[in-house]
């Protein structure tokens, strides 16, 4: 007998209409911890993006010099 999953797992790649996946919560469904954890990791990535971007425009413009 297959063991039974104690959690609901996103499953990102599989078929819409399979329905055994949780659904995805809304924004306001989630705990204000978590909501003020994922703002912090958002706002980093973008900043993170950022940097790097500007940093490669730099890195190739050296290049035709």
């Amino acid at each position: 007998m297959p063991r039974q999953p104690m959690t609901c797992q996103f499953d990102l790649f599989s078929a819409p209409q399979r329905g055994k996946t949780a659904g995805t919560p809304q924004w306001s469904e989630l705990p204000e911890e978590t909501r003020q954890a994922l703002t912090v990791l958002i706002v980093r990535l973008f900043v993170d993006h950022a940097k790097c971007g500007h940093a490669c425009q730099q890195k190739e413009a050296g290049h035709d010099a």
